[in-house]
């Protein structure tokens, strides 16, 4: 730390002193600021907070002690160096009681001042030092703690993902035997029904991999300008062969084709193909109704950007619909991994979104996204 970071504030009702200590500590470099008692010297100690305090012990109107008991209330790190007389040695001890850095006796030796400012400026130097150390060491600690409680959820993400592939593999296993069957015994019907499983199976595959990808890795969004209407039509088109064979009918409606938005196209769409898969997911488990419908919509308001996910499927229950973004929490049995939502809540929360959801039983679910979109985009 240079000297001319360093301000010091000397106290004293003898003006030569004053002014002769001042010289002597400005000739080396310091900041000095003056008072002639103990009270107006707090006041100014309150407006300035020098970093060391050199005072009389005998002054009128405040002494030099009750001012050293007042600054350590006020900031118990600062350095004060008190200034005795021969013979106020009680003083002197009462002065280190309350924490006084060190004294000088009278008449006032440059030399030997200079050197205990010095030890005060090592003092301080070393403080400052060791809260940046312990700073940084605080934040090692948090860091190492994410990485841990990361790796821990991906101990337990692994081992839900383990036991999705035995359901998977069963799924496979049966595709192929279906399919050669069908192979054997030319029969086109035994043959797509053994190939429908088998997609099903690859399009979970898929769809797990990729959301250990977005769990298991942290990137920095890559925002860009993006064509509302093409963004709709990629999606549409993989929920369409999502649905393929199906009695689901998909509805998409979006602004007009010279609409844009601005975001990370990858990361969103990632996270709307997750809503919508649960969309897919809430249909097929409903048995109660025959036709069944899943809505996307994309709509303007003024500076947000709403997009808007209906299924008439199963619906949820409330329990259900408090826990469905926490990590690992899945209301799909064996169907499910558990972090699904929960990516797709939190590529919206880095998009500085926010997520609705409105939900009935027996009814359907409705999901509404609420994006903020920056002024030079509208």
């Amino acid at each position: 730390m240079e000297k001319k970071h360093i301000s010091i504030l000397i106290v004293d009702d003898e003006e030569d002193i004053r002014d002769v200590l001042e010289i002597a500590l400005k000739d080396v470099g310091y900041r000095v600021f003056l008072a002639e008692n103990g009270e107006k010297a707090f006041g100014i100690f309150k407006l300035k907070q020098p970093d060391i305090v050199i005072t009389d012990i005998k002054m009128p109107v405040m002494d030099g002690i009750e001012l050293l008991r007042q600054i350590k209330r006020e900031n118990s790190e600062t350095e004060v160096l008190m200034i005795t007389g021969h013979g106020d040695m009680d003083l002197t001890i009462r002065s280190l009681k309350n924490e006084a850095t060190d004294f000088i006796t009278k008449p006032v030796n440059v030399d030997i001042l200079e050197i205990a400012i010095e030890k005060a400026v090592e003092k301080i130097i070393a403080r400052q030092k060791l809260l940046e150390y312990t700073q940084k060491l605080e934040l090692l600690i948090l860091e190492k703690s994410k990485l841990a409680d990361h790796l821990s959820s991906l101990g337990v993400m692994i081992g839900s993902i383990s036991h999705n592939i035995k359901g998977l593999l069963t799924n496979l296993d049966g595709g192929l035997y279906l399919v050669r069957s069908g192979l054997k015994k030319a029969d086109n019907n035994t043959m797509e029904e053994g190939l429908g499983l088998l997609e099903q199976a690859v399009d979970r595959i898929k769809k797990m991999i990729m959301d250990v990808l977005l769990y298991s890795k942290e990137r920095t969004l890559k925002k860009d300008v993006i064509g509302t209407k093409t963004f709709v039509e990629k999606i549409g088109g993989i929920i369409e062969l999502k649905l393929k064979g199906t009695r689901i009918a998909f509805k998409c409606k979006a602004p007009g084709s010279s609409d844009t938005f601005f975001a990370d196209e990858a990361f969103l769409m990632a996270a709307l193909i997750n809503f919508l898969d649960n969309a897919i997911d809430a249909c097929m488990a409903d048995t109660q109704k025959k036709d069944h419908e899943i809505g996307l919509e994309i709509l303007r308001e003024t500076d947000l950007f709403v997009i808007c996910i209906h299924d008439n499927g199963c619906g949820m229950d409330s329990t259900t619909k408090e826990k469905i973004f926490n990590l690992f929490f899945s209301s799909k049995g064996t169907k499910g991994t558990g972090f699904g939502l929960y990516i797709s809540n939190s590529i919206i929360k880095q998009h500085g979104g926010s997520i609705h959801v409105n939900s009935i039983k027996g009814k359907g679910t409705d999901f509404k996204i609420i994006l903020p979109m920056p002024k030079a985009d509208l």
